[in-house]
């Protein structure tokens, strides 16, 4: 019983070692299948971040990590903003390169530095200092030295693979010396990192007692030397229309005969806005789809392009835009969400710079659904691809209305014909004739002739096309920078722009010039200034004026330049009812597609009944023609007997002149009936009489 329990122990223990043996087996087979991971190297610059003052220097240094490979070759190519740094030198005097296949190379037009080195037994580093670069600072602004995609760092596997995937780069903060003169304030600008919209600069610095003089400049050198001339002892400056661009201020003090240490200070001006950018809208401007996508580019010389704000506005009165925002903002390509309805819209695309200063762009968006879409004004397009213009549809309609009804004529006159001729009995002309000298040769010769009864039957060829048949008042007025001037008679007319000031009632005035009406409206400006008003029904086709006045309590701006619009026509008016030219033109093609289709029918029930009796007549005139055939067959063989016959019984001696000349007529029918048979019926006859 020991023995048992002892050898059943012994069992388990060896299938526990076994399952252990497969486990670890199984594990360690996973691990070999695993893909091998290569660690990746790094560059980067240190320090990465740092403030530094114009005119100071600095130096960044570039270390490699290898990750514990070994790498044998480091290709390194930065850039940085030419405005505001300088390269004063590159050091390579401590450095891991062992060999430098290319020297350190920079250009500070371009704004670029390479380098390029090998280890030629490899290396493997933590923190290995490729090279040193000292910049000069040249204006304020953040500036970034960054690592180009060329940059490259090879393992030293005789394949030379690039093993280099984190990049460090460097940004720096740059800025004035700080000031060792008198404090200056700007109340126009005051933050000299921002860009203002304002030409005018005004500047205050804190007055002193023991100042005797002061100096001053403003030029666009950020470090400058002033010169000894006195300014005055005025605390405040004011430069009006100044030019877009950076400038800097510098003043000094004299004190006890003494002048003492500058201060500068930025400002930065840009009255300019963005240049003129178009909207592209994919696919088209007219699509069916309801998510077309808006792309949109723009730049700016000045400060530079800050962001874009779109807004979408429905030339429908049913579309309410009360909870809608009046622009937001979005990034290039921006797809509209949500789905947009059936109708027009208007799409807005402000770009904005780091001033302030906007360029607005305007494109007008219909979502349709028809594969043929009727243009009022232009013509009929089709599925967005081919616009025909209304002179061509037109011309092309009534044409074709005219051939069909010419083809209906024809068809009709043809039917009415053979009907006549089948009821006739009438044979074609050269059936006629052939009949008529199979009838005299019988007279002639008193034969025995075989004739048929012959049949009619007419079809013609039909056609089957298509037809087509001011006051002294601190207020001033707002401004006006966003309006529907291309617009119809059935699209809704909107405006909107900027106010000084927030929460300002906007008076809108808008006159017809035909009539003199005039009506106004108010909104109110939001929070930040701006102002927008849609009207809530169409307007009547003709020309308008329209201005605008700001209003707070009791006080009124003057009226803002006036500005005149066109609407044009493009619906009927009957009363409170209106049809578009679009729904009229679709209505009219629907009503003359009914008489279109009735002619074709027509056509093609005539000429169908026609082709049938026609082809029924050339079979009947196939057999007509082959019995007359038959017909003079029987005469030549009648006639050919009475010849032989006559022969045969008496001598040719004993034949009159009559006689003869009576035969010499009989032997000349009998060729002209050979040629009337026709050469294969001859030979069939020949064959039968031998027989």
């Amino acid at each position: 019983m020991e023995e048992r329990i002892n050898s059943s122990i012994a069992f388990n223990i060896r299938r526990i070692n076994t399952k252990k043996l497969l486990v670890i087996f199984g594990f360690l087979l996973f691990l070999s299948g695993l893909p091998s991971v290569t660690l990746a190297s790094s560059l980067t610059i240190s320090p990465s971040a740092g403030t530094f003052t114009v005119g100071s220097t600095f130096d960044v240094s570039i270390f490699l990590n290898t990750k514990d490979q070994l790498v044998n070759a480091v290709n390194v190519s930065l850039s940085f903003p030419t405005d505001k740094l300088q390269i004063v030198s590159p050091s390579v005097g401590q450095s891991i390169i062992g060999i430098w296949t290319t020297s350190p190379t920079y250009n500070n037009q371009l704004g670029t530095i390479n380098f390029q080195g090998v280890m030629p037994r490899g290396i493997n580093v933590s923190s290995g200092l490729v090279s040193r670069i000292s910049f000069r600072v040249k204006s304020v602004g953040l500036a970034m030295v960054r690592f180009l995609d060329n940059s490259k760092v090879l393992l030293h596997d005789g394949a030379g693979t690039d093993v280099l995937e984190q990049k460090v780069n460097g940004i720096f903060n740059l800025v004035l010396p700080p000031p060792a003169g008198p404090l200056v304030i700007s109340e126009t600008h005051p933050d000299q990192s921002l860009w203002y919209a304002n030409p005018n600069i005004s500047l205050r610095w804190a007055p002193n007692a023991k100042v005797e003089d002061y100096s001053y400049v403003l030029n666009e050198n950020p470090i400058d030397v002033l010169d000894n001339i006195s300014e005055g002892l005025k605390t405040s400056v004011i430069y009006k229309n100044v030019a877009d661009g950076i400038y800097y201020f510098h003043i000094k003090a004299m004190n006890n005969d003494s002048w003492g240490g500058n201060t500068d200070f930025a400002v930065r001006i840009d009255t300019t806005p963005p240049a003129e950018f178009p909207l592209e809208i994919i696919p088209t401007s007219r699509t069916i789809r309801k998510q077309p996508v808006v792309q949109f580019a723009s730049t700016d010389t000045g400060s530079g392009i800050s962001h874009y704000e779109l807004r979408i506005i429905p030339l429908k009165p049913e579309k309410d835009l009360a909870d809608q925002p009046i622009f937001i903002e979005v990034q290039s390509p921006y797809i509209i969400a949500p789905p947009l309805e059936l109708g027009t819209y208007d799409i807005i695309v402000r770009a904005y710079d780091l001033a302030g200063n906007y360029r607005e762009s305007v494109k007008r968006l219909k979502i349709i659904s028809q594969i043929f879409q009727i243009i009022p004004g232009q013509g009929l397009e089709i599925r967005n691809v081919w616009l025909i213009p209304w002179l061509w549809f037109w011309s092309g309609l009534a044409l074709l209305f005219v051939l069909l009804g010419w083809g209906s004529w024809r068809v009709r006159q043809w039917y009415q014909r053979s009907d006549l001729k089948r009821t006739q009995k009438k044979l074609p002309s050269h059936l006629q004739k052939q009949f008529e000298e199979l009838k005299k040769y019988q007279e002639r010769y008193k034969g025995k002739m075989l004739l048929f009864l012959i049949f009619f039957l007419l079809g013609t060829i039909f056609f089957p096309s298509q037809q087509v048949l001011a006051q002294q008042v601190d207020l001033t007025p707002p401004l006006i920078t966003t309006i529907s001037r291309n617009i119809s008679n059935e699209e809704i007319f909107y405006l909107g722009g900027e106010t000084d000031n927030y929460q300002v009632e906007v008076i809108i005035y808008v006159q017809n010039l035909q009539s003199g009406e005039t009506f106004s409206e108010t909104v109110t400006s939001d929070k930040q200034g701006d102002w927008f008003y849609r009207h809530n029904t169409f307007l009547a086709a003709g020309n308008y004026r329209l201005w605008v006045q700001s209003k707070i309590a009791d006080q009124v701006s003057p009226p803002s330049p006036q500005i005149e619009i066109k609407v044009e026509k493009t619906a009927f008016q009957f009363g409170v009812s209106r049809i578009s030219y679009e729904i009229f033109y679709q209505g009219l093609i629907i009503v003359l597609l009914f008489p279109l289709l009735g002619l074709i029918g027509y056509i093609i029930f005539y000429g169908y009944h026609g082709r049938k009796k026609h082809l029924q007549f050339l079979k009947e005139m196939r057999e007509v023609e082959e019995s007359i055939r038959r017909g003079f067959a029987v005469l030549r063989r009648d006639i050919q007997a009475e010849l032989d016959y006559e022969r045969k019984t008496r001598p040719e001696k004993s034949f009159t002149p009559e006689e003869k000349l009576r035969e010499a007529q009989t032997l000349k029918d009998l060729e002209e009936i050979e040629r009337s048979i026709g050469k294969e019926v001859l030979d069939v006859w020949e064959t039968e009489r031998q027989d």
